[in-house]
């Protein structure tokens, strides 16, 4: 008798339990590692060596930096809690697959990491910085640098010393600054002080922008007054990291790398709001000759080509409250090349036509067996 009952318990709790916790760990877990085993870091090419440039040392590795943007964490306003509890996994489930499958030596988060930081208060602003640290935590071999948004500070008109300070002082993040690895230098850069008005945001930014431009000239021996010491002593061209795109009409050339849908590709952009202005872009592309610019805020991909060969890449969102398929960006870097590689994170409709895969294959295998049950109860009543 107590044999039957655990035959009967093993079947109709037990198998269906196991394979329903199988089912979401498999969908909660495995599937990123699953993804994101298929994301390669790319390989480059030496065709496209810029020979201008002095060759980096021997046997010194490129350096592999990740690119996201606009996690829009959740706040108090607008966020539920079931969205902020799901969006937040997601992304935190991703991150640190990628952390341990691809262990990139630099992170760069461009801009809108909050979704509510000008509005918020200055608790909750903290413990926004507290649960942004916990969810892209890095390992001690890797670093993280964060670019202000709109979203984090407010577009230009709202912003104030007080929303920009909190800010820079809670994410570490000045609104300007250089970081160089192994001769590549990624310059980071608020675009809400692009303004070109003399605010209290632009002018210091415009001057230190002249200061790194000078730093770079000097370093590849152009130029004067470079008496003073310079802490660039391997030239490259710059690398330039931002929030808003480079000056474009609108989505409508971009055709590759997760671009936005077709039904709102022919979206004007108004300067200042969905892209940097005319006159900045310009002036960004006199100033620092860069080689590269990569940034976010459309929410949607787009590779396209300025003048002198420059490339710029927008950054696609990395949650799947504002992308279908949200994706990242991985980078290999040299002082005299680099390459680009598009990365997809798992598709939310696919795990969720997993999820009634699943559950529909536990409910066929309850109902299975409890006909078999009934079949063997009235054909063979003795053997009960």
């Amino acid at each position: 008798m107590i044999t039957t009952k655990y035959h009967t318990y093993k079947q109709y709790v037990l198998v269906p339990v196991l394979a329903m916790l199988g089912l979401l760990v498999f969908c909660e877990y495995l599937i990123y590692y699953v993804v994101l085993f298929q994301c390669k870091w790319p390989v480059l090419d030496p065709n496209k060596i810029d020979r201008s440039i002095s060759p980096p040392t021997v046997n010194e590795r490129p350096v592999r930096a990740m690119f996201l943007a606009d996690t829009h964490l959740l706040g108090s306003r607008k966020g539920h809690w079931f969205d902020k509890l799901r969006r937040e996994w997601q992304m935190y489930r991703t991150f640190q697959t990628v952390m341990k499958i691809h262990k990139p030596d630099v992170v760069f988060v461009l801009g809108d990491v909050f979704d509510e930081g000008q509005w918020c208060s200055s608790a909750e602003f903290d413990y926004y910085v507290r649960r942004f640290h916990s969810l892209f935590s890095v390992p001690k071999n890797s670093h993280l640098y964060v670019i202000a948004g709109n979203h984090d500070i407010g577009f230009h008109h709202v912003i104030t010393p007080y929303l920009n300070e909190r800010f820079v002082k809670g994410m570490k993040s000045p609104n300007l600054r250089r970081i160089s690895i192994r001769g590549n230098h990624f310059v980071l850069l608020n675009s809400m002080a692009l303004e070109g008005d003399g605010c209290f945001l632009c002018r210091p930014t415009e001057v230190a922008l002249n200061k790194i431009a000078k730093h770079l000239r000097c370093s590849k021996g152009v130029g004067s007054d470079c008496s003073e010491s310079n802490a660039i002593k391997t030239y490259s061209r710059p690398i330039l990291l931002q929030h808003y795109p480079m000056y474009r009409e609108s989505d409508e050339m971009c055709n590759e790398w997760n671009p936005a849908p077709d039904d709102i590709k022919d979206i004007k952009f108004r300067e200042r709001w969905e892209c940097l202005s005319k006159e900045a872009s310009e002036q960004l592309l006199d100033i620092l000759s860069p080689r590269l610019v990569i940034d976010g805020h459309t929410h949607h991909g787009c590779k396209r080509i300025h003048r002198d060969n420059i490339l710029e890449v927008t950054v696609p969102s990395f949650s799947w409250r504002n992308k279908a398929n949200p994706s990242f960006l991985l980078g290999a870097f040299t002082p005299n090349n680099y390459a680009l590689s598009i990365c997809y994170m798992p598709v939310e409709s696919t795990v969720i036509r997993i999820y009634v895969f699943g559950v529909i294959c536990i409910l066929l295998y309850l109902v299975y067996k409890i006909r078999r049950q009934r079949y063997s109860r009235h054909h063979f009543p003795k053997l009960h």
